[in-house]
């Protein structure tokens, strides 16, 4: 008999990080795991949204996204990045950023092209190559500082290198690509006439003085660069599956085709809210940080308490901790042994790598929830201190 399913759909198992949810509600555990915050989001944007619907704005909205909210994320872009975007052909609504960046992989590339990743990645990037039966190259991402050796780099782009996929910040790890870094990327980009797709949702969400760069914006990038952006951390609404993509004409024009055959479009009424987030006042911004900059250290100070040496994060909402001190076997035996009798759950940290043992002493702990959900983790996690050699 034939095999039912296709040989890539064996590559890769479901999500780690929303298994990892599912098991914290299955014992009552802290959910540290996955990425969505335990808080409200903006009144603002939930008003736009109920106003949406009451007005009857529920049928298909134009399919890569409604005039209006492509018109505020170009605004948005060129306030905020100083990027001149056309929101007629260059901006394609999506289904969260989820689907834009599969949307542009499938775009962009075709079987054998290579698409370089660094690792650890976030776990969605290598299955979406592989489901454009594209070739993953892997290249480090090293603690403390998650630096990437440039010749190492060099050396993974070739003939055959399509695309390099950037989180920027960076997701699990925290880091935030320096200009220098980036322009390094964008010298090999155009030396190889490769494509850089980068996922910025947490574009906002930075602390210690360091700054968001988009790739886009350096000389020679515009047209070569697809980027990857959402509401969902920005906003607060990781549920409402609202993302988009910035890029050239052309390109544009194929991700849209993908996109029309994959999800038809986004939810119309929150395209409308999309519109309102779009133009909130930089405050916003600063606030969105500073939240972030509070919870980020409540969390920093609960694991140093417990004895767990971590990598402090520059940007996004997580940290990536190292667990070697605590006797267990790997990431996997701790997170399980976390979950059922310390009652905190985080993401082992083999799942973001190729190699499993790469991740095996390490783990990443979400802080995008209240603090005194934090603090309610931080008293369960002291726990952990007899536990260390």
């Amino acid at each position: 008999m034939r095999e039912l399913v296709s040989k890539k759909s064996k590559l890769f198992t479901e999500s780690v990080i929303r298994e990892m949810t599912r098991r914290a509600n299955q014992h009552g555990a802290i959910n540290l795991s996955q990425g969505f915050p335990d808080f409200a989001a903006p009144e603002v944007l939930k008003k736009a949204a109920v106003t949406a619907i009451l007005n009857d704005i529920n049928q298909y909205a134009t399919t890569w996204g409604t005039k209006s909210f492509r018109d505020a994320i170009a605004a948005k872009t060129r306030r905020y990045l100083g990027l001149e975007v056309d929101p007629e052909t260059e901006i394609c609504v999506t289904c969260g950023s989820t689907e834009a960046m599969l949307c542009a992989l499938m775009a962009v590339t075709d079987p054998e092209d290579e698409v370089i990743i660094f690792s650890p990645y976030y776990e969605n990037y290598w299955p979406d190559a592989v489901l454009c039966s594209a070739r993953p190259r892997f290249v480090p991402l090293r603690p403390p500082r998650w630096d990437f050796d440039r010749e190492e780099l060099a050396a993974a782009f070739g003939n055959r290198t399509r695309a390099i996929i950037i989180c920027n910040p960076n997701n699990p790890t925290g880091k935030v690509f320096t200009e220098d870094e980036l322009r390094y990327i964008a010298d090999l980009c155009i030396r190889w006439d490769a494509i850089a797709i980068t996922d910025e949702i947490y574009e906002h969400i930075l602390y210690d003085g360091a700054k968001h760069i988009a790739i886009a914006t350096l000389e020679g990038m515009k047209d070569r660069t697809v980027t990857v952006n959402s509401l969902s951390k920005t906003y607060s609404v990781t549920g409402w599956r609202i993302g988009y993509t910035i890029a050239s004409a052309q390109i544009t024009a194929a991700i849209r085709k993908v996109h029309d055959f994959l999800t038809v479009g986004a939810a119309a009424p929150l395209q409308e809210a999309g519109t309102v987030a779009m133009q909130l006042p930089d405050s916003y911004y600063t606030e969105l940080a500073e939240g972030y900059r509070e919870r980020r250290d409540v969390l920093l100070t609960a694991l140093e308490e417990a004895g767990f040496e971590y990598y402090k994060p520059q940007g996004a909402y997580y940290v990536m901790a190292d667990i070697s001190s605590f006797g267990f076997k790997d990431d996997l035996s701790f997170t399980d042994f976390l979950v059922r009798e310390i009652g905190v759950a985080v993401v082992p940290g083999s799942s973001f790598y190729i190699e499993p043992k790469e991740g095996a002493h390490q783990v990443r702990f979400a802080f995008c929830k209240k603090v005194e959900t934090l603090k309610a983790a931080a008293k369960r996690l002291l726990r952990l201190r007899d536990l260390r050699r």
